[in-house]
């Protein structure tokens, strides 16, 4: 055996079967349309998902709405409770 073979072979790791991870060079493929933005209309907007979200978030904003209203119906209810006892206190007052 020649002295540059038996270099070779003690200059080895330890370890003979090292194995390496290969990573693919291809990008992956994507079908059209497929850009991963949300949905912004024509034939993708009319299916049966997009259109219970949009009626989930209608009912949402729907009721929102709702208890804001009921809110402010309840303070111009105390407002004019208020109101009503300061004439009164003002005509007492008068008298």
């Amino acid at each position: 055996m020649s002295s540059a073979l038996r270099i070779a072979r003690v200059a080895r790791p330890a370890v003979a079967n090292v194995q390496v991870a290969r990573f693919s060079i291809a990008s992956r493929m994507m079908a059209a349309g497929d850009t991963g933005a949300t949905r912004s209309g024509g034939a993708a907007s009319g299916d049966a998902f997009s259109k219970r979200e949009e009626a989930s978030e209608n009912l949402y904003v729907k009721r929102h709405e709702q208890e804001k209203l009921e809110q402010l119906r309840q303070k111009v209810k105390a407002g004019e409770a208020q109101l009503a006892k300061d004439k009164a206190d003002l005509d007492k007052a008068q008298k």
